[in-house]
């Protein structure tokens, strides 16, 4: 099988997460895609909704798609003593991930583009490259040569070889020794979970950022500071 692996803060999970999620589904055959919300993102900053409304928001927004399955796989543990709880790594998620599945299954890993600009800074990023392949919604304005240029840099090709491709838009497929990266170019949506919480906060309306079921959690739990005569 064929099998999506999508983690993210989800902090809130929006529309844009969901047309990735399902671009992907279609394009690659995926038999399903799991949906795995971070518990502590060792790169990013911390979240502001805590783990079990960022699940909750997730299993809302997902629930109408049989092939989506939200995770607990990152859920936190409590802290054993004094010992602050650890961060969790994409690497260790992803090989725990497929400790439960079978050796012909095949992992696509979703991500967005801006976090995939990140990814010479991720922990051993040439492991978890190794592991399985990529699928990065792209945008206008990031070509071939970004993409290639945003690698590690034992897995980033010459500057010679990148350059010609300086003004081909990221699409299709990027073959490399120790990695395989499929860019999706079709999904760009103008969304984010930052213009979300900045919706909220401005009293604008969620209607084309999020799906409903997760525009109404927010109004009932008060998160992202909506005060009750909000609601």
């Amino acid at each position: 099988m064929n099998i999506g692996f999508f983690g993210g803060t989800f902090d809130p999970i929006h529309l844009g997460h969901l047309a990735l999620a399902q671009a992907a589904l279609q394009r690659y055959k995926l038999g399903k895609v799991v949906f795995v919300p971070a518990g502590i993102p060792p790169h990013k900053r911390q979240p502001e909704a805590a783990f079990v409304h960022r699940y909750a928001m997730t299993a809302l927004a997902i629930a109408q798609e049989k092939a989506f399955v939200p995770s607990l796989l990152e859920m936190p543990q409590p802290p054993i003593g004094k010992t602050a709880a650890a961060p969790n790594y994409s690497l260790e998620t992803l090989r725990l991930f497929k400790k439960g599945l079978r050796k012909s299954d095949k992992i696509f890993f979703l991500i967005g583009i801006d976090a995939f600009k990140d990814s010479a800074k991720w922990y051993q990023a040439e492991s978890l490259f190794a592991e399985c392949e990529f699928v990065v919604a792209s945008r206008p304005g990031f070509s071939l040569a970004d993409a290639a240029n945003s690698l590690p840099e034992k897995l980033r090709p010459a500057a010679a070889v990148t350059k010609p491709f300086a003004k081909h838009v990221a699409d299709g497929d990027l073959i490399l020794p120790g990695l395989t990266v499929h860019f999706l170019p079709d999904v760009n949506q103008k969304v984010s979970a930052t213009a979300v919480r900045q919706a909220i906060q401005g009293k604008r309306s969620l209607a084309r950022l999020v799906d409903p079921a997760v525009e109404l959690y927010i109004k009932k739990t008060g998160l992202y500071g909506l005060s009750q005569a909000e609601k």
